[in-house]
Parts: C-alpha cells; structure tokens; sequence
C-alpha cells in the first residue's frame, strides 16, 4: 500500500515544451456516504459509490513551458492558469483551482513550469447536487497524471498504470474528497475498512469482490428537484461534523453499513440493498438538519418523491428506491430488468416535481476516460 510520501515526484531534468491531453471523468453516487472529514481532505468514515457512465464532465489541458524568452514569462513562484467553461472564461472558478494546486503542488512540482488552459464542460448542470466538483477534479487530475507520465518516460522511468490511477485519485481527492471515487471502476470503495482489501484514506479502490449480476447496468435516473446553487456548500456541512452531538455514532454506523453492503454486492441481495442505501440517505440529511448552524437541502418536491417511491414499491413489488447526496435532487436507483417499468412511472408520477420536467438517465459506468 502506497504511503503519502511515494507519492511525491522526483524532479525531472528533461522537460516536455508543450502539449496537450483530454480527458473525461463521471460523477458519482454515493450508497454509504461520507460525511465530515479530517485535516488534508482525510474522510471522518469510508463510503462507497456507483460510478456514473453519462453525468461527466469533460476536461482539456494544454500546456506550453514556461521560460525568460516567451510572452507567458511570470514569475516561477506562482501558478499560471486560464480557466475556460464550456468555452468561456469563468473567473469564478480560478480560487478553487489555484487552491487545488497549492494543495497538489509538493506532489507535482513541475506544475510551476507551465502554463495552462484549463477548458471544460459537463453534461449535466453545475452546482446541482450532481457532484460536478467530484468529476470535474477527477478529469482535471487525469490530465495532469497524463503529464507526469510524459515527464517520466522522457526521463526515462516508466510508470506503472497502478502508480498512475491511484495517484490520479490522490490528487483528485485534495481538490475534492468524492473526487477519488470518480477514477477507476464501476463500484469504488473510499477510506479504511478491516473488510475491503487495500482500502485506503488517501485514495478510491475498486471493490474487490466479484459483484452480483444482479448489479450488472444498474440504473440511476437523476431527477432534478432543484437544479440552482445549493445554500450551504458540502465543504460547509463536512465541517459542522467536527462538534456534531450524533458524529461518533454516524462515524460507526458508515462501518457497519459498509460491511453490510459488500455482502449485499456480492450476494445480489437488493431488498437489503434498498434498506441500507435508503437509511444512508436519509441519515445523511439528519447530520444536516441535527448540526449547528442547522439547514436542510431537501425540497418539499424531494419528500414527495419520495413518498411517491415508497407507494410504488408497496404496490408494485417493484425493486426501485432512491438515494440523495449533499442537495435536494433524487436519485432513483433500479435494476435494469425493471427500467421500461419505472422510466413509465418516472413519466406518470414524478416528472411533475422536476424543475422544468427535467431528469437525466444514466447508469453504472466504469471511470474516466482518455479522449486525446
């Protein structure tokens, strides 16, 4: 198992002038949920997630060397960075990623010897309780493993590709904690547990054990209560964890809940699988709404949702539930054996509490992607 410090570069004599990569890296959903943190983006309690294949965000890094004879000459001592959004600039975004690099910067010291345009896009809304943070740092570290590669094998030392998604995950965790869990695999472990081999707090793992067919293409329809910008950032709530009166209590129940899972994984068991999922979003709202300062992020359009999912399963024996992250979307997770059924019952019954009707189809995915 890979310790922090292994994964600080060692300086590279040979240099790349310039270039570009492209890469593309899901969202996504937590089934056990992290919530409250240690210092250096370290989790408060593993989680584990289905990684999404439609709800990406795509990003491209160019780079061109720095030096005293080009128009980018700046001082070495600060970053150098555009910042484009689907296109345009967004000065907005700068802060989170000059932060993102301070954070990273021991880790890839070439970073200084560059200039960057960052440009990316997502296909799905931004800041909507999609995790566009999770994917977007996931993309924007694939790109910058994909440079330390070139580095490496210019200077003649190869790279393993273990080496080079775990510490693409490393990174991706230090601009955002889910971010870790959106670079390899379809079902991805985040943070120490006695029962999942080579978990780790510093990086996602792919789940180690065989996963039931039963799981094979699950399905994830995303139904977009509130597609606006949330009224308390995550970073926030993660915080209010610190001195929360339930968190030791919540901390044990993530472990338990855990252990129970990867037993349901393997199993194909998806009664239990909906009791442990639906109780994990739910209990992640309670943090919310127990903590001090309070919130909630639920909508009203959210507890009707799911009211509307509970009265479907009574009546139609259907195996669908729904889990929620850090905001008032819904996710409703089902077999894909089922999908005409509840896609129709999306249609009838929940469509109407969807700002603007809107909803997005995806499924389980397998991770990031090169695309250049």
């Amino acid at each position: 198992m890979l310790s922090e410090k292994e994964f600080i570069s060692k300086p590279f004599s040979s240099v790349i002038e310039n270039g570009n990569f492209q890469w593309s890296a899901p969202s996504n959903i937590a089934l056990v949920k992290y919530w409250g943190k240690k210092d250096k983006q370290i989790p408060a309690n593993p989680s584990i997630s289905f990684t999404l294949n439609n709800c990406k965000t795509i990003t491209k890094l160019a780079f061109v060397k720095r030096g005293i004879s080009t128009a980018l000459d700046v001082r070495t001592s600060v970053f150098s960075f555009d910042l484009l959004f689907e296109g345009k600039p967004k000065e907005d975004f700068k802060p989170k990623i000059q932060k993102f690099f301070e954070r990273i910067e021991i880790y890839c010291p070439y970073l200084k010897d560059y200039h960057f345009t960052i440009d990316t896009e997502n296909t799905f809304p931004h800041s909507s309780g999609i995790a566009s943070s999770a994917s977007g740092m996931a993309a924007l570290a694939m790109n910058i493993m994909s440079l330390e590669k070139a580095l490496s094998r210019n200077f003649g030392t190869a790279m393993t590709e273990d080496y080079f998604y775990q510490k693409a995950s490393f990174l991706a965790r230090l601009g955002s904690g889910s971010a870790c869990r959106s670079i390899k695999g379809s079902v991805v472990v985040w943070g120490n547990h006695v029962e999942i081999n080579d978990s780790s707090d510093l990086f996602g793992v792919e789940f180690p054990s065989t996963i039931h067919a039963n799981f094979n293409n699950y399905q994830d329809t995303i139904l977009l209560v509130d597609k606006g910008e949330k009224q308390v950032s995550s970073t926030v709530g993660h915080d209010l964890m610190h001195n929360h009166p339930f968190a030791e209590k919540r901390f044990a129940q993530a472990h338990h809940n855990l252990s129970s899972i990867k037993k349901v994984l393997e199993t194909g068991d998806i009664e239990n699988f909906i009791k442990i999922v639906e109780s994990e979003a739910l209990t992640l709202h309670a943090m919310m709404m127990t903590s001090l300062p309070y919130f909630i992020l639920m909508k009203p359009n959210t507890l009707e949702i799911i009211n509307k999912i509970w009265k479907f399963r009574n009546e139609t024996k259907t195996p669908v539930c729904f889990t929620l992250d850090a905001g008032a979307n819904v996710h409703v997770l089902y077999p894909e054996n089922v999908r005409e059924n509840v896609l129709q019952f999306i249609k009838d019954e929940l469509v109407g509490y969807c700002q603007n009707g809107n909803y997005i189809c995806d499924a389980i995915g397998n991770g990031s992607q090169i695309l250049t």
